[in-house]
C-alpha cells in the first residue's frame, strides 16, 4: 500500500475467517465484501420494487404519514440505508481491482477506465425499465471522481470523501449526492488498509457500531419530526448515512461471531452476483407489477410479498450458478470486456457444496 501520488493502493486480503476464497477463486477475495453486498442488495429490492413497478405509494410518503402506515418504517429503516452501503462498496471494489489489475498489467488505469465505460451502456439500458437505476450514476461519477482520485494520495482521497459528503449533506440534502463522497471513502478505507482487516478485528467494528447506533437515535428522532418529507431532507440523509455505517458494521461484528455460518450462506452468493441479480430483478418487478396490478393496488403486503419470492429464488440461482461457474453471467461478462479477453467461467475444481463463497 502507498500514499505517493499516482500510485494505486495495492491492499491485499489475506485468507482467515472474513477473507476466505473458494476453490476457482481469485486469490484474496474477502467473503465480508460479499456478505455486505448480499445484504444491501436485499434492502434495495426492497425500496426498488415500489418506483420499478410503479406502485401507487411514492418512495415518498403522502401528507400525514406515521409509523402506522409501512412506508414511514421503510423510510426509517430501509430507504436511503442501503444505497449508501452499496455506493461504498463500489468504491471498495474499484480500489481493489485497480490493485489487482496494477499487479498483472502495465497500465491499470486503462483497465479500470474500460471497466467504467462498459457500465454506462449497461446503466442506460437499464433505465429504460427502471428509471434513475445506480449504474449510470456510478459509471459516471467514477469516470468523473474515483478514476482521477487514483492517482491522488491517500490522505487527499480522505479529505475529498469528507467534503463531499459534507457538501452533499449541507447543499443537496442527501441523495444521489453522495455517491462521489462515498465512492472516494471506500477508496480511502482500501489504502489505508481497512478493508484487508475486515476478517480480522472485532473490537473496532464492535465500537464502531455502537458510536453509529448511539448517533442514530437522535438522528432518527429528528427524521421522525419530518416524516413525509423524508427523502428530501437533511435530516433523512444523515439518519440514513449514520444508520448505514450501524448496518455495515454490526454485519462485520456478526462475521465474527458463529453466525458467520448462516450470514455467508444467506448474502455471499447473492453479493458474488449482485450486478447480475440487481439487474435481473427489474424485469421480473415490471412483470408483477403488471400481473398483480400494482400500480393500482394499496396493499403493501402484496410488494413485500414480491421481495418475499424474488430474493430466495434469486439466492438459489446464484448458489447454483456458482457452483459451477466462478462469477455471475453479468459479473463474467464485465470482466471480460474489461480485459478485453475471455475470462475463465467454469470452475476447475468444485467447491463447497453449501454454494457459500468461502
Amino acid at each position: 500500500m502507498t500514499g505517493a501520488a499516482g500510485a494505486p493502493a495495492t491492499a491485499a486480503a489475506t485468507p482467515d475467517a472474513g477473507t476466505g476464497t473458494a476453490p476457482g477463486d481469485r486469490p484474496g477475495r474477502i467473503v465480508a465484501l460479499d456478505v455486505l453486498r448480499g445484504f444491501a442488495l436485499c434492502g434495495i429490492l426492497l425500496v426498488n420494487v415500489e418506483p420499478v413497478a410503479q406502485f401507487q405509494f411514492r418512495l415518498e410518503p403522502p401528507p400525514g404519514v406515521t409509523l402506522d402506515d409501512p412506508s414511514g418504517w421503510l423510510q426509517l429503516l430501509v430507504a436511503q440505508r442501503f444505497f449508501p452501503i452499496f455506493s461504498l462498496l463500489f468504491g471498495v471494489g474499484s480500489s481493489l481491482f485497480l490493485a489487482s489489475a496494477a499487479r498483472r498489467a502495465p497500465r491499470p488505469r486503462v483497465l479500470l477506465l474500460r471497466r467504467l465505460l462498459v457500465l454506462l451502456p449497461l446503466g442506460l439500458a437499464h433505465q429504460l425499465l427502471h428509471p434513475g437505476e445506480a449504474l449510470t450514476f456510478y459509471a459516471v461519477v467514477g469516470l468523473v471522481v474515483l478514476l482521477p482520485s487514483s492517482w491522488l494520495p491517500r490522505w487527499a482521497v480522505a479529505a475529498g470523501a469528507a467534503g463531499l459528503l459534507g457538501a452533499a449533506l449541507a447543499l443537496a440534502g442527501g441523495g444521489i449526492a453522495l455517491i462521489p463522497g462515498l465512492f472516494l471513502l471506500g477508496s480511502a478505507l482500501v489504502r489505508y488498509g481497512v478493508v484487508a482487516r475486515f476478517g480480522s478485528s472485532t473490537r473496532v467494528p464492535l465500537l464502531l457500531c455502537a458510536a453509529f447506533a448511539a448517533a442514530s437515535v437522535p438522528a432518527l428522532a429528528r427524521q421522525l419530526d419530518d416524516l413525509p418529507a423524508s427523502g428530501f431532507t437533511t435530516s433523512s440523509a444523515v439518519a440514513g448515512l449514520l444508520l448505514a455505517g450501524a448496518y455495515t458494521t454490526g454485519v462485520l461484528v456478526l462475521l465474527r461471531t458463529p453466525a458467520a455460518w448462516l450470514l455467508e450462506r444467506a448474502f455471499a452468493p447473492l453479493g458474488r452476483m449482485a450486478l447480475t441479480n440487481y439487474v435481473a430483478a427489474t424485469p421480473v418487478m415490471v412483470l408483477a407489477g403488471h400481473l398483480l396490478d400494482l400500480p393500482g393496488s394499496r396493499s403493501w403486503a402484496t410488494v413485500l410479498a414480491v421481495c418475499a419470492v424474488l430474493l430466495p429464488v434469486q439466492w438459489a440461482f446464484s448458489v447454483l450458478w456458482l457452483r459451477r461457474y466462478r462469477q455471475g453471467p453479468l459479473e463474467w461478462a464485465w470482466r471480460c470486456v474489461t480485459w478485453w479477453q475471455r475470462q475463465p467461467l467454469r470452475r476447475r475444481t468444485s467447491p463447497e457444496p453449501s454454494g457459500a463463497a468461502r
